[in-house]
């Protein structure tokens, strides 16, 4: 077997299931929880109407480059919202649909590591989506975790990596808004990195399934697309970035999104997706084509978001320090206590479930950037979530 796969850590979500095994939760309060970053808002009708009359396109072979129809509402969407050039991107070479950014962050670390060198190093955020590190152990490299904490703004410190490291680098993780901290990425540090990708020569794989998510509705996200573009890299080089259905149409169990930018790392990729067998199937490809095409759902959606972070702030506020996030749907709130406890206490007392931070991190150096934090996915309905926060408000108190 892949001796590597020995070097892999259980997921958050088992971790928080030991940790439950022996408490018995509150009989007299119904389960809640705000752990799991899967959305509960309704996916839109025009989705589901398109997978039902498109079954019919079951009886096909999928293409793993996918239709071009599917490519060109992809490249379509992509070009007003991040301010591309007209005709910015090319949907014949620039851009892949992949079975949702999952499954595509761990399939371009294996196509793009070079296995040679025994120094290959990646670099991530620390808190981070655990797959980043996965797909780096299970690549054959060395993951360099970032700490990204309350005096960094919860983003890398660029300027904190050695020159060593810089030049070991094969591959840099950003993800923006980030997961779990709602941190957006500054035009300024993209910039900073595309310069650093430049002179060092690795690849910037750019998670931004959360961009459709924020709260102020005249400023999103900026992405690396944008920026790359605004400093002349019109060709995208070295850059990649992963986008979803799952976040931004409520659709996680469509398994659909796609990732575009350089044309010559999209070619090789297309060749180990060729032989991965990872085609997206029709049906999905044709609902797909609809749900990039309409804005009307998505606004919607963070209407439905920004009144639950005003309902729930108003009422943690007082008792948590809670940053308010840019985007994405999570709180990343300090805990009074150690965040671990906080988790099993709060299922035992409130039948709440939370994620703790330290399981979102890795300890580096002594220390672990999610300590005494926990991760709040604000993903149920409001009354729900409202319920929520008052049962953390009263376990909080109480303490």
């Amino acid at each position: 077997m892949n001796s590597d796969l020995l070097r892999l850590q259980p997921y958050p979500f088992e971790k928080i299931a030991l940790l439950k095994q022996t408490v018995q939760p509150n009989p007299e309060l119904p389960l809640l929880s705000l752990s799991i970053g899967e959305p509960k808002h309704p996916t839109p009708d025009i989705i589901l109407d398109s997978l039902r009359d498109s079954l019919s396109q079951i009886a096909v072979y999928p293409s793993t480059k996918g239709t071009t129809e599917l490519r060109q509402a992809i490249a379509s969407w992509l070009i007003p919202r991040f301010k591309l050039l007209e005709n910015g991107i090319n949907p014949e070479t620039q851009v892949l649909p992949v079975n949702g950014t999952r499954e595509a962050l761990f399939a371009i670390t294996q196509c793009l590591v070079d296995r040679k060198k025994a120094d290959a190093k990646v670099l991530m955020p620390n808190p981070f989506y655990q797959i980043y590190e996965g797909a780096t152990l299970l690549a054959g490299a060395t993951p360099v975790y970032l700490p990204c904490t309350e005096d960094t703004n919860f983003l890398p410190d660029l300027d904190a990596i050695d020159e060593q490291t810089w030049q070991q680098c094969q591959l840099f993780f950003l993800c923006t808004p980030g997961n779990p901290t709602g941190a957006v990425t500054p035009v300024s540090e993209i910039k900073k990195l595309l310069a650093l990708a430049e002179k060092y020569d690795f690849v910037i794989a750019s998670d931004e399934c959360y961009s459709e998510i924020y709260l102020d509705e005249a400023t999103p996200p900026p992405g690396l697309l944008e920026v790359a573009t605004s400093v002349g890299n019109t060709d995208f080089e070295r850059c990649l970035v992963f986008h979803s259905l799952s976040k931004r149409s409520n659709a996680p169990g469509l398994r659909s999104g796609f990732i575009a930018g350089d044309a010559t790392l999209l070619k090789s990729f297309l060749l180990y997706r060729t032989y991965h067998g990872c085609a997206m199937p029709p049906q999905t490809q044709t609902a797909s084509i609809v749900a990039w095409g309409d804005e009307t759902h998505v606004a919607e959606n963070r209407r439905l978001y920004r009144e639950k972070f005003s309902a729930v702030l108003d009422i943690l506020s007082p008792v948590m320090d809670i940053p308010t996030p840019q985007a994405s749907f999570y709180l990343w709130a300090k805990t009074p206590i150690d965040d671990i406890q906080f988790t099993r206490d709060i299922y035992q007392q409130q039948h709440l479930n939370v994620v703790p931070g330290s399981y979102l991190s890795r300890e580096i150096d002594g220390m672990n950037p999610g300590k005494n934090r926990i991760r709040l996915a604000l993903v149920a309905e409001l009354d729900q979530c409202i319920e929520a926060a008052q049962r953390i408000k009263h376990f909080i108190e109480a303490l």
